[in-house]
């Protein structure tokens, strides 16, 4: 794999749909003051990855001349 097509291919990063899904999901559960203790973790843990992704995905971009 070229470097460019690496760089494309972080760029291109997204959680998988069910994963998605599933963070949407406590996030509102949360706003609604219904998580369990084990489901507040495990947003918590969510949240941080996405939040991990979305600057790895702005550094790709930016390598590309991308705006985020």
């Amino acid at each position: 794999m070229s470097e460019r097509a690496f760089v494309e291919t972080v760029a291109a990063m997204r959680f998988p749909d069910r994963t998605d899904a599933r963070l949407q999901a406590l996030m509102d559960r949360n706003t609604n003051g219904q998580l369990t203790a084990d489901e507040r973790a495990e947003l918590e843990a969510l949240a941080e990855l996405s939040e991990t992704i979305a600057l790895v995905r702005a550094q790709a971009l930016k390598l590309l001349g991308r705006a985020p």
